[in-house]
């Protein structure tokens, strides 16, 4: 458990160093488990595990390199956040389903100190951290699962150079699932609000990545493609969001940068703003607000009713308001 004083120490905290080709970034801290051969399993659903309800949360790699991810269509909420360079990084949170293979993983940054809040504890994987964070990190209301620590639930894939081809086998870090009361999100799912705008298709950019939804009516959902390209698993399966939220946040320069002198942005999400909810083939214009670090975050029309997601996986994309 931390102090009080963990909220305020995030924010002035130090980032995480390394862009998507650094060996640093996976090295900072420990040694790393052998190769083998990377294996992507089902996404079947498991059973509530006896435990209290914290999600599984794993840091994973996203720059071209890295693709195609395993495991990343099991996840219930992805996150994709903007890491130096104007590069992208994903944040996969699991608790109803549990792949046999998650990865690339890869490093942490302060961002995420600030997001895991709203979780009860969440286990946190990845590959290592820029080492003025790291105390941070172990002073954080979480339980960090580093490669060094568990190597028996990492391996090295052979598909990939390194640094990306580090994979997290989530059973032998969790017996099961821990069900979706662990996603204390503020996420709430029902019928779609009134009004709305056809959409079919929508593109957030980075300064170095976007992401594309495109919406498949047969599917019922929003098809992701990133950088141009459509986003499939490791073992062929397309990946794709019941809901996507485009929200609009301040995105800060930090006082640190990396090895090549990026800075490291920081992605605040608490707060209040604007945001895009995609759902059923529409785009809804909503308002959100997180008062507290320690809540999750309410998505509003604007005369202030709530506004439900369609059940399924959610994307939610940070961009620059």
């Amino acid at each position: 458990m931390t102090t009080p004083l963990l909220a305020t120490l995030l924010v002035g905290a130090v980032a995480t160093a390394c862009t998507s080709g650094d060996p640093l970034d996976d090295k900072q801290r420990g040694n790393l488990p052998p190769r083998a051969d990377t294996t992507e399993g089902t996404s079947a659903p498991a059973s509530p595990a006896p435990r209290a309800a914290s999600p599984l949360v794993v840091k994973i790699d996203n720059v071209p390199g890295a693709r195609p991810q395993t495991g990343l269509d099991a996840a219930d909420v992805v996150y994709a956040e903007q890491v130096e360079g104007g590069l992208s990084r994903l944040m996969a949170v699991y608790a109803t389903r549990l792949p046999k293979a998650i990865g690339p993983v890869r490093s942490a940054r302060e961002s995420d100190l600030e997001l895991l809040r709203q979780f009860h504890e969440p286990t946190l994987a990845f590959s290592g951290a820029q080492k003025r964070l790291l105390p941070l990190i172990d002073g954080a209301p979480l339980r960090t699962a580093l490669p060094e620590d568990k190597a028996k639930a990492y391996y090295r894939g052979t598909d990939k150079p390194e640094p990306h081809n580090l994979y997290l086998r989530p059973h032998r870090l969790l017996t099961a699932a821990p069900g979706a009361e662990a996603l204390t999100t503020g996420f709430r799912y029902g019928a779609a609000p009134s009004g709305g705008t056809a959409e079919s298709t929508r593109t957030v950019r980075f300064p170095q990545a976007r992401f594309t939804f495109d919406w498949s009516r047969d599917q019922r959902r929003w098809l992701v493609s990133m950088d141009g390209t459509p986003t499939v698993t490791t073992g062929g399966k397309r990946v794709g969001a019941s809901t996507v939220v485009v929200q609009y946040v301040n995105i800060r320069k930090s006082r640190y940068h990396d090895y090549l002198g990026n800075v490291t942005p920081y992605t605040e999400t608490v707060g209040s703003g604007t945001a895009k909810v995609l759902r059923d083939g529409k785009a809804f214009d909503v308002a959100w607000k997180r008062p507290l670090a320690t809540g999750g975050t309410e998505f509003t029309t604007p005369e202030g009713a709530p506004v439900n997601f369609a059940e399924g996986q959610v994307w939610v994309v940070f961009t620059r308001a």
